[in-house]
C-alpha cells in the first residue's frame, strides 16, 4: 500500500466527498474513485458507504483511517529527521501530554531550548497516558509527559518537579463541600466522576481501602477538566481530579484524606535512538531540572 494512496484516502475521508477531496489533491475526480476502488479491492473490505453527495467511513473504514494518520505522520517525521544535516540542530519533536501542571515547567523549557535551537519545533499531543504510550510504541511520538501510576519499565525518563495533589470537584450545595478534607467515608455510595485509565481507577481503589465495594462511578472521563466540571456542575457527580485553576461560582475543590500526591515522569523508549533534536532536549530538560532551573 503506498503513502500516495493513504494520503488520497485520508483526504476522501475528511473532506466526506470525492470531487472535493480530488480538488484538494490536484488529481481528477474518476482517478481518485479509481484509486479508492483498487485500495478496496486490495483490502477486501468496503471503507466508504457512498451516497449520491458524501461518502462516510464504515468500520473497517475508520480503522484504516486512524492507522493510515500514524503511518503517515510517522513517514512525514521520519523524512524531516533525515533531511535536516547533521551539523544542525533541527527537526521536529513530538511529546504526548496529560493534564498535568508540570506542562508549565516543560513549556518553559521548551521556550529557552529554542532560543538556542530556533530550528527546532514543537509539536505537543495531548492525550490520557496509555494513549501517549500507544504513540510512543508506533514511533509517531518522541516523548511522553506521563503522569502516575504508570508502568516506566519500557522507557528512559526524567522525573518532573511538580507533584500533584488529588481532589474532590463538588458542587458547592453538596453537603461535602461543608467539610475541609474528604475522607473514603464521606464519598460511600456517592456518584463519582472518575479517570477511565484502569490505574488510576486501581489507585482510586485502594484508597478507599476497605470501603472500595462502595465505590459508585456513575461516569468515567478520559481527559478535560473543563468537561469534568460541566458533568459536576450538571449533577452527574462529583469528580475525582488534580487541582487545576477555574473560575466557577458553582464548583469547589477538596482534597483527599488520607492525601494521594502523584508524580509525573518525561519518557522515551529504551533502545530506540532519539532523533538529534529529542536527544539535545532530553539532556538539556536533565540539565535543567538537575540545577534547578526552569522550575
Amino acid at each position: 500500500m503506498e503513502l500516495r494512496i493513504l494520503r488520497y484516502f485520508l483526504a476522501a475521508a475528511r473532506e466526506g466527498n470525492i470531487t472535493r477531496a480530488a480538488s484538494i489533491l490536484h488529481v481528477t475526480q474518476p482517478t481518485l474513485s479509481r484509486q479508492l476502488m483498487q485500495m478496496e479491492e486490495e483490502l477486501g473490505v468496503k471503507l466508504f458507504r457512498r451516497g449520491r453527495h458524501c461518502i462516510l467511513l464504515t468500520e473497517e473504514g475508520m480503522l484504516l483511517y486512524r492507522r493510515a494518520q500514524e503511518i503517515i505522520s510517522l513517514a512525514d517525521k521520519t523524512e524531516k529527521e533525515l533531511t535536516h544535516g547533521a551539523e544542525t540542530v533541527s527537526g521536529e519533536i513530538a511529546i504526548g501530554c496529560g493534564e498535568t501542571k508540570n506542562m508549565n515547567p516543560l513549556c518553559r523549557m521548551i521556550a529557552d531550548f529554542r532560543q538556542q535551537y530556533e530550528d527546532v519545533t514543537f509539536d505537543i499531543y495531548t492525550a490520557i497516558a496509555d494513549d501517549v504510550k500507544e504513540r510512543l510504541e508506533n514511533g509517531v511520538l518522541d516523548m511522553g509527559l506521563l503522569l502516575e501510576p504508570v508502568e516506566i519499565s519500557r522507557y528512559n525518563f526524567i522525573r518532573m518537579p511538580l507533584k500533584e495533589k488529588w481532589y474532590i470537584l463538588l458542587r458547592k450545595d453538596s453537603p461535602l463541600a461543608e467539610k475541609e478534607e474528604i475522607t473514603p467515608d464521606d464519598l460511600a455510595g456517592v456518584p463519582l466522576i472518575a479517570a477511565k485509565r484502569p490505574s488510576v481507577r486501581n489507585e482510586l481503589e485502594n484508597w478507599f481501602g476497605s470501603m472500595a465495594e462502595q465505590m459508585n462511578v456513575a461516569a468515567t472521563c478520559n481527559l478535560s477538566h473543563n468537561n469534568q466540571s460541566v458533568m459536576v456542575e450538571n449533577g452527574i457527580g462529583a469528580a475525582v481530579v488534580m487541582e487545576f485553576s477555574y473560575s466557577s461560582d458553582v464548583l469547589c475543590l477538596r482534597p483527599l484524606k488520607p492525601e494521594v500526591i502523584s508524580g509525573c515522569v518525561l519518557v522515551w523508549k529504551k533502545n530506540q535512538p532519539l532523533s538529534p533534536a529529542a536527544a539535545r532536549f532530553a539532556a538539556y530538560v536533565r540539565q535543567c531540572l538537575e540545577s534547578g532551573a526552569s522550575i
